[in-house]
Order: structure tokens, then sequence, then C-alpha cells
């Protein structure tokens, strides 16, 4: 996993001086999720994996799987392809995402609940969060019925359970105590 974020980082730094100077931080941040949905997929590996393929062909039936992607985009594809780097792809969208909400001051927020929440709700949420973490927040949320009710919410790396499972996790670590 270092290895690859190793790899990845350069990338991900030169995609995103890339969007920054072109304005398209958003339409590269839809193009690297597109590329590495593509890169995810058996039949991309095994694209990538056939030696009888020259790195044109492969970057060329990447981009094109991908959708629309400008110029730029395309040859970002290209040099991937030429230094045997498509297999990072995933781990360049994760850290192009982290550049750019740093430079937006935005956090992403995951949140789990046992029953779907109405967008009312998530908007609670997100606004109490962005209060909290003085950031605009962007929120999506996901269904986990083994929570059996309340959140769990996730800010990268920090996790606020709020959840029924999470209580009765806490209370019986106290009892064992």
């Amino acid at each position: 996993m270092a290895e690859l974020l190793t790899i990845a980082r350069p990338y991900a730094d030169a995609a995103f001086a890339l969007a920054r100077e072109e304005g398209t931080l958003p339409q590269w941040s839809d193009a690297l999720s597109r590329l590495s949905q593509v890169m995810a997929s058996n039949e991309a590996s095994s694209l990538v994996d056939n030696p009888r393929l020259a790195s044109h062909a492969i970057a060329t039936l990447i981009a094109d799987a991908a959708g629309s992607l400008s110029p730029t985009q395309r040859n970002f594809v290209q040099v991937l392809a030429d230094n045997e780097r498509l297999d990072a792809l995933s781990e360049i969208a994760d850290q192009y995402h982290k550049l750019r909400n740093a430079a937006e001051g935005t956090l992403d927020a995951v949140i789990e609940s046992a029953f779907p929440l109405t967008d009312a709700q998530i908007a609670e949420i997100q606004a109490t969060l962005e209060q909290k973490y003085g950031r605009k927040v962007k929120a999506s949320a996901a269904v986990d019925e083994a929570l059996i009710g309340g959140v769990c919410i996730r800010l990268g790396d920090e996790v606020i359970d709020a959840s029924v499972r999470g209580k009765l996790a806490r209370l019986a670590a106290s009892l064992k105590n």
C-alpha cells in the first residue's frame, strides 16, 4: 500500500497542477473517478497485462472507455500507460481528491445510518459538521443496517460513532474492565 501511495503521489500532484492551471479541478476529479472505475474492471486489467498491446493502444482503449476526456487528460493517461502506472489510477484519484479538498478548504463526510436519511436530515448533519470544523463539508449518505440505530460519520481518518452498535460496544468494553 505504501509503495502504491509513493508511486501515485507525483502523478496526483501533476494532475492537480494541470487542473489548477486550466481551472478545471471538478472536471479532473470526474475524469480521474471514471478512469479509476474503468481500471477496476477485469477487462482493463487484462488489457494492461497483455504484452502484445502497445502502450498507446492501451491508453486509447482506457481513455475511450472512461468517456469524454480533454486532450490534457488523454495525454495524462498516455503518460501513465507509457510508465506502466495505470494500475495506480485509483490511488492517484484518491490523492488528487485530497489535494483538491485541501485547496478548496472542504471535508468529505460519509454519514452511515441504519435507515435511509432524508435530505433534510443530511443537510442538518452537514450544517452541524460545518459549524464544528469551520469548513465546507461535502456529505454523502450510506445505509448500514448493522448500526441498529443512530449514525456513524467518517471524516477522513476521524470517526464520530453515534450508533447503537457503537454504544453497545463501548458498554461491553466498560463492563469487561
